[in-house]
């Protein structure tokens, strides 16, 4: 049954049987192994993946995608929006971390990855496909460019790296941007940390990431008459993973 890409959903299903061979290879799947799949879609990966597991869970959105999946008695279908899954519980129900992968829609790519962030400690590692440009801003060092809220609010939770670049002619119908494969494995809890506090820290530090700190966080500090030796004359992207989570620290012991 042939089944037309929504873009509503954004949909770009992965045919080349080389990236598809190379992504597996990558998770490098075994038998009994608890692997969820976000978006399988046409079941390019998916059905690789159960030849080297024998049986995973798969999340798709897509209703009609979602019954031609149920007809496959290996996989077990959660029809559902990911931003609603529960991954805790989902870790919880097949008795051990997860292992998440996925092509993920990039029209939502980064609300998944922030979803995803909120059960880290349920999960064993994380293969997704997704566009390269974020790619790159995920596994973002100080100093350049790409690095931001999304590297900071990703890299203090996990070990992150680009594994495969992918060219849009991989995918029918073919994307406007590169992809890339990136595997996310996570770091152990930093102590004393609120997740929430960083997130304010981190928001507020790059909502102008032009200016000076001093014009930006620096305000925010004030108003929590902050009297620390933070150095305010940098640039949001000049700070440190380390010292945001240094401060977001301080004002978890205030």
């Amino acid at each position: 049954m042939r089944h037309l890409a929504r873009k509503r959903f954004g949909q770009h299903f992965l045919t080349d049987g080389a990236v598809i061979s190379a992504i597996v290879d990558a998770i490098d799947p075994h038998p009994g192994e608890p692997l969820v799949e976000i978006g399988p879609g046409l079941g390019a990966l998916t059905t690789p993946l159960v030849a080297r597991c024998g049986r995973i869970t798969v999340i798709e959105f897509d209703r009609d995608l979602a019954a031609r999946l149920r007809r496959r008695s290996e996989l077990e279908v959660v029809e559902a929006d990911v931003l609603s899954v529960d991954f805790a519980a989902l870790a919880q129900r097949l008795g051990a971390r997860l292992r998440v992968v996925g092509n993920l829609p990039y029209n939502i790519s980064t609300p998944i990855l922030f979803h995803l962030l909120g059960s880290v400690e349920h999960v064993v590692d994380q293969h997704f496909m997704l566009q390269r440009e974020v790619v790159e801003r995920m596994a973002a060092a100080p100093g350049g460019k790409d690095y931001g809220r999304l590297s900071v609010m990703l890299q203090w939770r996990y070990q992150i790296e680009s594994v495969l670049q992918v060219r849009p002619e991989a995918f029918e119908p073919p994307p406007r941007v590169d992809s890339a494969v990136v595997r996310m494995r996570p770091l152990a809890p930093q102590p004393g940390v609120d997740a929430r506090l960083l997130g304010e820290v981190v928001t507020v530090a790059f909502s102008q990431r032009r200016k000076l700190l001093r014009h930006t966080l620096g305000r925010w500090l004030e108003q929590r008459a902050f009297a620390g030796n933070f150095d305010l004359q940098r640039r949001a992207e000049e700070v440190a993973v380390a010292e945001y989570l240094a401060l977001a620290r301080t004002f978890s012991k205030a």
